[in-house]
This record gives C-alpha cells, sequence and structure tokens, in this order.
C-alpha cells in the first residue's frame, strides 16, 4: 500500500497535503481500495466552512456510500471538479488526480492531531491492510 510521506492521515482515511496556509485533501489509497469502484463523489461548494471531524461529502462506491471528514478547520478554496465527470480517478490515482477539494485553514500550525504516515500505516495494518 502507498504512503506518500509528505501527508498527514486521519483515522477515517482522509489525507491532507498542508502548504502554508493550504491543504489538498483526498481519500486514501486503503480507502479506495476498501471502497471499490468509485462511481460518484459529493462535494462541499467553494467558499463553505469545514469543521475538523465533521462530515464534508460522501464518496458512493459500487460496494457502499462514505462519509468524507475534515481533517481540519478551514474554507473551502476549490473542489476538483474533474471528478464529476470521472469518479474512478480517486481509484486510479488517490494521491494525485483524484484529490478531493483545496482548504484555506483557518489555522494552519494544528495539524498535530492528525496521523503521520508510520502512524497511519500502523493504523491501517490493525485494520487488515
Amino acid at each position: 500500500m502507498e504512503t506518500p510521506q509528505d501527508l498527514l492521515y486521519t483515522i477515517e482515511h482522509e489525507w491532507i497535503r498542508v502548504n502554508g496556509n493550504k491543504g489538498v485533501i483526498g481519500i486514501s489509497a486503503f480507502a479506495q481500495d476498501q471502497l471499490g469502484d468509485v462511481v460518484f463523489v459529493e462535494m462541499p461548494a467553494v467558499g463553505a466552512e469545514l469543521t475538523q471531524g465533521e462530515t464534508f461529502g460522501v464518496v458512493e462506491s459500487v460496494k457502499t456510500v462514505s462519509d468524507l471528514y475534515a481533517p481540519v478547520n478551514g474554507k473551502v478554496t476549490a473542489v476538483n471538479k474533474a471528478l464529476e465527470e470521472n469518479p474512478e480517478l480517486v481509484n486510479s490515482s488517490p494521491y494525485g488526480d483524484g484529490w478531493i477539494l483545496e482548504i484555506e485553514l483557518f489555522v494552519p500550525e494544528k495539524t498535530d492531531h492528525l496521523l503521520k504516515p508510520a502512524q497511519y500505516e500502523e493504523q491501517c495494518g490493525k485494520e487488515g491492510a
């Protein structure tokens, strides 16, 4: 399982790539593998404010529907419009073209609650990855 070392993770399997006060959010390779073929991604509107730990959308696959949880507090500055036509990008490129949204973090330094890559790999191991 691929676990990029430049990302932070949630226990719910979202990832965030923080760069200054901006962050890009997606779901992990483990999550997309568990979901199976993704057929729809519901994303918030640009300008929506996200609260850490609360749902901001859903990912629907052929197997199930899963909520998406905000890893941090912030304001949505962009969504991946390509997912509207090609939700399968979440499966083919979970850390690249399958990103879900970009957020402006309200407090960029408040990421210490997120899992580092080694911690996330350990968590996935407990879940059977």
